[in-house]
């Protein structure tokens, strides 16, 4: 069965610390030059079809802005 993950960042609410970033095996997650409501530069996905769906980015989030979706 394929498997396809959709990560999804809360970008108004993102604080922007990176510690996503670091966490992302397959690094599909950079800061945005753009600023939020909030006056961050938020993260954001790249490319949502490399996710492997780890959920690593979901879990290092401080915020829990980030939420990986899966279907089957």
């Amino acid at each position: 069965m394929n498997k396809k993950n959709n990560p999804v960042i809360n970008t108004d609410k993102c604080k922007g610390c990176e510690l996503c970033v670091s966490e992302c095996p397959v690094e599909i997650i950079a800061i945005s030059d753009e600023i939020n409501i909030m006056g961050y530069h938020p993260a954001y996905i790249t490319d949502s079809t490399k996710c492997t769906g780890c959920i690593k980015c979901a879990i290092s989030c401080p915020d829990a802005v980030i939420t990986v979706y899966r279907e089957e």
